[in-house]
């Protein structure tokens, strides 16, 4: 593992984290899968090892570490093969936890991101809109201020742990005459009255649940709205370029896994007396993909540098999910085609992580909205700085 950025208390990390995912998640993530359903006593279990904790405040119950523990986090998560179960964590910790310790004030943080951090409340992140995808200053859903209290109405979609949360990090508008600078921020407890979520089918993911979901004359107390009214597009701008990252990160640690086993498989595998390894072709091909995912790892290490020191890197890291997530599919693609019909059964790991790979060009802003933001900077010489400064 590159020494540059990872010390040995990293490695000691990675280690106990790998044989806490192997006792406690990996016996149960098939069954996860075909419920779609994560047991809820994982979360704690998670909790408990300050997982959930790890680049939070102590204050909060947080450790305070730097970005590299959640890397390898993210990391091992891909490699237990279920995008679905790593999605709900991430989703949990870097989307709607970034928001609650960022923008919510002391009784917002008491309330929502300690009991996050020890695992008893999940969180979500309610943003993309049916009719809105990655337009967000074109979202529909509003909050009246009535009052003490805001009454929100709208819908939300394609939202990672909407159906099983506890609470969601809401986005809607106080003052939609104002385009994106009417935008706020709130957060809502998943059973107040008016509420809904539906569950949502998917091609892969399957053990985390994505929901739509449905306000309805909620009423939201003031006390819930996280931040500054009307900031709520630059708060979301502002996290867009961590969950980039995120996902970029994501890309390499399941590309890699995925050459693990295949080149495994490669070395046992014989046809006509010869191991496929044996195969110029194959091995050139391997070697090829390979050289990819390293490209992508380590420009995602440096990204992360970066952002540890507190840069903003929303070129970069636009960059990192553009190409780690294309890389990442096409690795997949002939990780597959080297199992042959072997690669095609459920029972060997590369159809689900097909499936799951294949939202990483979709999720956290389409590949076609990245490669407008990079043509726009380096191209139209646009400068994106951090909204809130």
């Amino acid at each position: 593992m590159n020494g540059m950025y990872f010390t040995e208390e990293h490695q000691l990390f990675r280690e106990s984290l790998k044989d806490f995912l192997k006792k406690e998640v990996v016996p149960h993530i098939d069954k996860w899968e075909e419920t779609g359903e994560i047991h809820r006593s994982i979360w704690k279990k998670f909790g408990d090892m300050h997982y959930f904790g790890l680049g939070y405040p102590e204050t909060y119950g947080g450790m305070g570490l730097d970005f590299f523990y959640s890397v390898i986090l993210l990391e091992e998560l891909q490699k237990i093969n279920s995008g679905g179960f790593a999605a709900a964590i991430w989703a949990h910790v870097y989307l709607a936890m970034t928001h609650v310790n960022k923008e919510g004030n002391d009784d917002i943080k008491e309330r929502y991101l300690a009991p996050s951090i020890s695992g008893d409340k999940i969180g979500c992140l309610c943003v993309t809109e049916p009719f809105g995808g990655s337009d967000v200053a074109g979202m529909r859903s509003t909050a009246v201020k009535k009052g003490d209290v805001y009454i929100l109405n709208g819908s939300k979609t394609f939202i990672t742990n909407g159906y099983y949360c506890d609470y969601m990090v809401v986005a809607a508008k106080t003052n939609p005459e104002l385009g994106n600078k009417g935008i706020s921020i709130f957060i809502v407890d998943k059973e107040t009255p008016g509420v809904s979520a539906t569950k949502l089918d998917k091609l892969g993911w399957r053990a985390s649940d994505t929901a739509e979901i449905a306000f309805d004359n909620v009423e939201v107390p003031v006390k819930n709205l996280m931040g500054e009214e009307g900031k709520g597009f630059p708060y979301i701008m502002q996290h867009f370029a961590v969950e980039r990252l995120l996902m970029g990160i994501n890309a390499h640690a399941r590309a890699e896994y995925a050459l693990e086993y295949a080149l495994g498989y490669m070395e046992e595998r014989k046809t006509f007396g010869n191991k496929l390894t044996d195969y110029q072709a194959l091995r050139h091909k391997f070697a090829d993909l390979y050289a990819e995912m390293e490209m992508c790892r380590e420009y995602n290490y440096s990204v992360a540098y970066r952002l540890n020191k507190g840069e903003y890197v929303v070129k970069e890291a636009t960059v990192s999910k553009l190409n780690s997530t294309k890389m990442a599919d096409e690795v997949i693609y002939h990780c597959l085609q080297f199992l042959g019909g072997y690669g095609y059964m459920e029972e060997y790991p590369m159809a689900r992580l097909f499936r799951d790979s294949r939202l990483g060009p979709i999720g956290g802003g389409t590949s076609e909205i990245l490669r407008e933001i990079i043509a726009k900077i380096v191209i139209d010489k646009k400068e994106y700085k951090s909204p809130l400064d």
